[in-house]
C-alpha cells in the first residue's frame, strides 16, 4: 500500500467509476451498492483471471467485464442508452421486464439472482421517493456527516442491507453492503462534500467471498481441515450458517489486526479498514491465478 501510494484517490482511477462528483454520483453509488452482491459463477469453477467464455459478462466500450465490474458496466450502459436507471422514480415505476433488461448478458450465463435484483431496485426506488425526496443525498443530509447514523438509516429503511446474523446466541453485525456504500461515497468524494464523515474510521472491512480468500492466501487467516475440504469440494454454505459467519467475522478481525500492526510499524500513519479492504480486493484480482483455495460459495444478497 505504501509503495503504491494507495489512498481514496485510487477509487476514482477505474474507468467505470464516475468522473463527476455531484448528487447524481451519489445516486449512482447507491444503486451500485444496492446491487453489489453474488457475482460468483456456477459455470466458472476455475475462477481464474481469464473467465469461462460463457460466464455472465457485459461488454462496455469494447471491454468485457465480469463480476462486480459487470454491474457497473450494466448501469453505465443503461445511462448511455438514455435510461435514467439511477433515478428513484424510474426504479419505482419501471416494469420488472424493463429492469431485468438492464442486466442482459453478452454471454450464455444470466446474472445471478436476477429476480432479487429487480425486486430490490423497485423497493429502493419506492422507499427513496416516499421518505427521501427521491435521492440518496437526502439520507446523507439526515445522517449529518455520521457514518453510524447513515448505517442506522440504511438498516431501518432498506431491508436487504440488514446483514445481521445469530452466532451462538449473539447477534453479529457484518453489514457488508451498507458499509461499502458509505466507504464508496467517502472514497469517491475524497472525504469531502457528500463524502465527509466524522466517524469514517468506525467502518470495518467488507466481508465478502473474495477478500477472505485473499486473507487465507496471504496467511492472515487459517482454516480447519474440515473447512478446507468443504471449500475444495465447492460445497455451498448457507447464509448465516456457523462456518460462513466464522469466515466473515474472522476476516473483519484479521483486517483490524493488520491495521493495528501497520500503525505500530509506521507511527503517525493514518490507515483505516476501508483502505486495507480496497487494497486487498484489488490485490486479490491481481493474484487470482495464484490462489490455492476456492472462495466460499454462498448465494445471498448480503454480499
Amino acid at each position: 500500500m505504501h509503495q503504491r501510494a494507495y489512498s481514496t484517490k485510487t477509487w476514482n482511477q477505474h474507468p467505470l467509476n464516475p468522473k463527476t462528483h455531484d448528487a447524481s454520483t451519489v445516486d449512482w453509488i447507491f444503486l451500485v451498492d444496492l446491487l453489489n452482491f453474488s457475482f460468483w459463477s456456477d459455470l466458472d469453477e476455475a475462477d481464474r483471471t481469464t473467465p469461462h467464455p460463457d460466464r455472465f459478462a457485459i461488454t462496455y466500450k469494447g471491454t468485457a467485464y465480469t463480476g462486480y465490474w459487470s454491474l457497473c458496466a450494466a448501469i453505465n450502459r443503461a445511462l448511455d442508452d438514455g435510461i435514467p436507471v439511477t433515478n428513484a422514480e424510474y426504479l419505482a415505476t419501471a416494469s420488472p421486464e424493463e429492469l431485468a433488461h438492464l442486466f442482459r448478458s453478452d454471454t450464455k450465463e444470466k446474472v445471478p439472482m436476477l429476480e432479487e435484483r429487480v425486486q430490490l431496485m423497485k423497493e429502493a426506488g419506492q422507499t427513496l421517493c416516499k421518505y427521501f425526496d427521491g435521492s440518496f443525498t437526502r439520507c446523507l443530509q439526515l445522517a449529518n456527516q455520521s457514518a453510524s447514523a447513515l448505517l442506522d438509516l440504511l438498516l431501518e429503511h432498506f431491508p436487504s442491507f440488514r446483514d445481521v446474523h445469530e452466532f451462538k446466541g449473539r447477534k453479529v453485525f457484518i453489514l457488508k453492503r451498507a458499509q461499502i456504500l458509505i466507504a464508496d461515497i467517502w472514497a469517491c468524494f475524497d472525504g469531502e462534500s457528500y463524502g465527509q464523515f466524522n466517524d469514517i474510521d468506525s467502518i470495518t472491512m467488507f466481508a465478502d467471498y473474495r477478500v477472505p480468500q485473499a486473507l487465507y492466501h496471504l496467511g492472515l487467516l487459517k482454516y480447519s481441515p474440515a473447512l478446507i475440504s468443504k471449500l475444495q469440494g465447492r460445497e455451498n454454505l448457507s447464509s448465516g450458517c456457523q462456518l460462513e459467519v466464522e469466515i466473515r467475522g474472522n476476516s473483519i478481525w484479521a483486517v483490524e489486526l493488520a491495521r493495528q500492526s501497520i500503525v505500530r510499524r509506521y507511527p503517525g500513519t493514518h490507515i483505516n479498514a476501508i483502505l486495507i479492504d480496497f487494497y486487498i480486493w484489488d490485490l486479490a484480482k491481481e493474484i487470482q491465478n495464484d490462489m490455492t483455495l476456492p472462495t466460499h460459495r454462498t448465494r445471498s444478497w448480503f454480499y
